[in-house]
């Protein structure tokens, strides 16, 4: 549920139950502020421990579910930073909180996520084109430590993305 706002900053140590205050009230605020995914990303928990995500998997928190299929849940962000913004995570987290983390194992899953995103993009009408990024670490403004696929479109992209 990441929204790209800038550059991210080096990661600062944030700790202990506030910052993951901060983290949790990022994903349920609706207003956009400047900043607010890098404060996020920063406050994160990096752990393999359950998330937001695994929440909405579990459906104690409501989402708008696009697409689902044995191995991939896909729902609209609550902070879209296009005319569709689609989140697309793995059922199965088995350690990949993040990119860094993948091993040889892994690879199916990375490639059916990839394939349900090209499969969301044409569901919802993206012919013209489409954007697929994948925050990694707090540099890379990651704010949830399960790994997801954020899928953009509906709108002209720009070059550099951030």
């Amino acid at each position: 549920m990441s929204r790209s706002s800038g550059s991210c900053p080096p990661a600062a140590v944030a700790g202990g139950s506030g910052a993951r205050l901060v983290v949790l009230a990022s994903h349920f605020s609706t207003s956009s502020h400047l900043g607010s995914e890098k404060e996020a990303a920063l406050a994160a928990d990096p752990s393999d421990g359950p998330t937001i995500f695994d929440k909405i998997l579990w459906k104690e928190i409501p989402s708008q579910v696009v697409y689902e299929d044995e191995k991939t849940l896909a729902f609209r962000d609550i902070s879209p930073q296009a005319p569709v913004h689609i989140i697309i995570i793995p059922k199965v987290k088995d350690g990949l909180s993040r990119l860094a983390k993948a091993e040889e194992r892994h690879f199916k899953v990375m490639g059916h996520l990839l394939y349900a995103a090209k499969i969301i993009a044409k569901q919802e009408k993206l012919d013209d084109g489409f954007r697929i990024i994948i925050n990694d670490g707090p540099n890379g403004c990651q704010s949830v430590y399960h790994l997801h696929i954020h899928l953009l479109g509906g709108r002209q992209m720009n070059w550099p993305p951030g």
